[in-house]
This record gives C-alpha cells, sequence and structure tokens, in this order.
C-alpha cells in the first residue's frame, strides 16, 4: 500500500525542496491546474506533488524522496501518454520537461537529447543539418515516453522503430543510482529500455542515429468511405513490396472543416498520408499507381521533414478527450476489411479515426528477441481513437474505440504497440511483449525489485 503525500511531514518536504534547483508544485500552489493538465484532456488526476526537475540530480533527489517516503511515482516528459500514465492521485510527478537540450554531432549523425525534449524541438535542431531520427506522427510528442515504447512513424519503413536507432541512454534507477546504458553497458537494461516502457528507471537523455533526411515527398490521398475495402486490398499488398523509401500509412477518417477544401468537409473517407524518401525522380513512375486508383483529393509534394511531422499537429491539440485502443495485424484479409467499412462508416466524432502503420521493412529486419518489441512480423501497427474537445461526447467516443477493437481483436494478431494502449491489464500487457515478458520480469527484478516505477504498462517484479 502507497503512502499519501498528506502523511509526509512538512519538514521532509522543505528538506527535499532544498535538494532541488528546480521547482515543487503542490495542490495550493496557483499553478497546480495548469501543472496537471496532459495531452489527453479525458485525464483528470490529482498529484499530491510534482517535482519540476532541471538536472540530474533533481532527478536522483526525488526517486530517493519519493521512495524513501513509499510514494507512488509517475514519470513525465511530454505528457502524451493516452492512458495518462506521467500522472498518479495522490503521489509524485517527477517532472522532466526543465531538462532539454538538443546536441547533433555531425561527425557521426548523433544526437544526443535531454528526457524532457519534444519531437519538434529534436528535429528543428536536426533538420538545418539534412537529418532526421525516426520517430511519431505527431511533433508535440515526448522523446522519452514515444522511444520507450518502441517509436513507429514515418520513417519506420526505411530506418526502423525509434528504438531500432538509439544508441545509449543515462537514467536513475529505483536505488537512486545514475548510469549509463548502451551496446557494452549495462547491456540488459539496454535491451529492456528498448520498449519495455519507464519500467527500469527514469530516463534523463537519449542519444540517438541521425539519417540523412532533409526533404522528402508526401502528404495524405482520400478516397471515399465506401472504397475502403478496395483501397485497403490493395494497400495491403502495395505497401508491402513497394520499395521502402516509401510509406504510408492508412486511415478511417472524417474530413474537418480546415484546412481542407470545402466540398471534403464533414464527409468521411479512407485515407493514406505518404512519406516518400528516395530519389525524387522516381517518384512519379512509383506514384501512378496510386494515382490510378482516382482519389478524390491527392495533396502530395515536396516538402521539409518537419513539415510532415507537423502536419496534424493543428488538428489534434493538447486538451482534447481522447481513447485510444490498438493491435497489431499479420494481415487484412476480407472480415478485417470488412470491419473497418462498418466502422469507418460510423466515425462518432469529426476527430475520431483509425490508423494502421505498417512496421515492414527496416524495422521487420530486426529479431523478434534482439528488442522487447516482440511484433516484429506483423505487418501492422493499428488503433483506433476517439477525439473530441468537448468532455460530453467522452462515453461515445469511448464506446465507439472499445467496439471497433472488439469487433476487429480476433483477427489480430494478439497483442498491441504499448504507446496506443490504455490502462487495460496484465494480461494485456503479456500478450504485447509476448515471449519477452519473463526477461523483462527478469531484469525488473533485478533493478526495481520493489516496483518503485509502476505507472506505467508496468511489469511486475
Amino acid at each position: 500500500m502507497k503512502n499519501s503525500i498528506k502523511n509526509v511531514a512538512l519538514g521532509t518536504i522543505k528538506t527535499f525542496e532544498s535538494q532541488l534547483e528546480g521547482q515543487l508544485i503542490l495542490p495550493s500552489h496557483i499553478d497546480y491546474n495548469d501543472t496537471r493538465k496532459v495531452y489527453n484532456a479525458m485525464i483528470d488526476k490529482h498529484p499530491g506533488l510534482f517535482a519540476m526537475c532541471e538536472t540530474v540530480d533533481d532527478v536522483k533527489a526525488s526517486v530517493n524522496f519519493g521512495r524513501d517516503n513509499n510514494l507512488l511515482i509517475a514519470i513525465r516528459g511530454g505528457g502524451h501518454n493516452g492512458a495518462g500514465l506521467g500522472l498518479c492521485d495522490d503521489g509524485l510527478v517527477i517532472d522532466l520537461s526543465g531538462i532539454k537540450f538538443v546536441d547533433v554531432d555531425t561527425s557521426n549523425n548523433t544526437v544526443k537529447v535531454g528526457g524532457g525534449n519534444i519531437w519538434n524541438e529534436v528535429d528543428e535542431a536536426t533538420h538545418p543539418f539534412g537529418l532526421a531520427i525516426p520517430s511519431g506522427m505527431i511533433s508535440t510528442t515526448g522523446v522519452g515516453g514515444l522511444t520507450l515504447g518502441g517509436g513507429v512513424g514515418y520513417l519506420t519503413r526505411k530506418y526502423g522503430l525509434t528504438i531500432d536507432n538509439l544508441l545509449e541512454a543515462e537514467m536513475v534507477l529505483a536505488d537512486g543510482t545514475f548510469v549509463t546504458v548502451n551496446a557494452t553497458e549495462n547491456i540488459d537494461l539496454f535491451w529492456a529500455i528498448r520498449g519495455g516502457g519507464g519500467n527500469f528507471g527514469v530516463v534523463t537523455s537519449f542519444t540517438f542515429q541521425a539519417h540523412p533526411v532533409k526533404m522528402l515527398i508526401g502528404g495524405p490521398t482520400l478516397w471515399p468511405i465506401e472504397r475502403v475495402e478496395e483501397i485497403m486490398a490493395w494497400y495491403d499488398t502495395f505497401i508491402q513490396e513497394t520499395t521502402e523509401d516509401l510509406n504510408g500509412f492508412i486511415a478511417t477518417m472524417v474530413i474537418p472543416e480546415s484546412p481542407f477544401p470545402a466540398e471534403l468537409h464533414n464527409k468521411k473517407f479512407c485515407g493514406i498520408v505518404w512519406c516518400y524518401v528516395g530519389d525524387p525522380n522516381k517518384f512519379e513512375a512509383l506514384f501512378k499507381e496510386v494515382l490510378d486508383l482516382n482519389p478524390v483529393f491527392a495533396h502530395v509534394g515536396d516538402m521539409p521533414y518537419p513539415a510532415l511531422q507537423t502536419m496534424f499537429d493543428g488538428l489534434l491539440p493538447p486538451g482534447l478527450q481522447w481513447y485510444w485502443r490498438a493491435d497489431f495485424f499479420n494481415d487484412l484479409g476480407p472480415e478485417v476489411r470488412a470491419q473497418h467499412l462498418k466502422f469507418g462508416s460510423a466515425i462518432p466524432t469529426v476527430l475520431s479515426q483509425m490508423h494502421l502503420y505498417p512496421i515492414t521493412g527496416a524495422a521487420s529486419r530486426v529479431g523478434t528477441e534482439e528488442t522487447p518489441w516482440a511484433y516484429r512480423g506483423a505487418k501492422y501497427a493499428g488503433v483506433y481513437i476517439g477525439v473530441d474537445p468537448e468532455p460530453e461526447n467522452a462515453e461515445k467516443i469511448t464506446n465507439w474505440c472499445k467496439s471497433y477493437y472488439e469487433a476487429l481483436h480476433p483477427y489480430s494478431a494478439g497483442g498491441a504497440y504499448s504507446n496506443f494502449m490504455m490502462d487495460e491489464g496484465q494480461d494485456r500487457i503479456k500478450a504485447s511483449y509476448k515471449h519477452n515478458y519473463d526477461r523483462l520480469v527478469s531484469i525488473k527484478r533485478t533493478y526495481d525489485p520493489e516496483n518503485v516505477f509502476r505507472v506505467n504498462q508496468n511489469i511486475k517484479p
């Protein structure tokens, strides 16, 4: 049973505060309610204390304070987690948003990033050098959360998952010690954090391998939702067989009123958002097959990599209601396509949507035991996302997501990408790590036997 912050003596809290360069924020603080906001406005947790860390020593002091006082501890990087696992009720939140830096080394194209950075800050630093790190789809996502869960994005087919490009991390363990993990130091921990989430410590820096990506050809193509089965059947073959220079995630969606043409507004579509990083002179011939399918809208052209990464930021700002469910899929057979027509035709709100991200190409060439990510053989990471600004629609979007998931789960590969999961219980976590779960448990038992870091997709020691 975890202690309440209310039971911690004021003098103990004051001593802790004196050890920090950053600020402590308690419920009485004027900024408390703003501080407890996260990306998903459906999350309404009331932590007992925020430690706004600015240094590694702040993180060490925070871990020691939380552990010694038997408090529930949550770790918050970018605050994007759908289940709100960067917060906890009545416990301690170790907030990393003050630990920010991006150091680009052009001698070897590596990039060292702070534990509190978000991806658009990384892109702003790497883009002038013509470099990019494989990351996600929304640039306001935190580097830490996305990386520790795996990292699926536009560059997955060409350069792998984010974890496949992680070279090193620095982290504070449950006993307060500070360690470096990489391919030669603390090898077991390095294995565990590449997909095992925040179970093993607080990561204060990441070092990534970046790749030569500056300009690309990208953007969306749309077809009426009535064609989703046809387009999805074609896509299932095309995306697996085409060059790894081309990526594209397929979606069911409603087109909002901005920035799309008026004739598309509030109508349901099957869409594909493309990203091509190969020879521009080869694109027209490659893309002819797509255009031969007569999309009703095709806005695909040259753009800087950060423009694609930020394309949907404006539509999906912080503070909306979110509910997620997810699955991996090995194929998009007729039963699967039929359900996408059914639920894609019944999307409940303008911002709610379904995405299927291909995880083939470079991501599939990493062994199923080389990282905790166990579904290297799956073809797609699917996610059903209920989104709306209005709290009164929370139940509507949640029910649609759950029903979509329940209809398709029997055709799935079994587990889900942990960054797309809500708080769904231990069986779901085990299914998502599959044969790697027992090894994760063993490493957890070594480095966090008391489960100090438990506010996550938890690996129980």
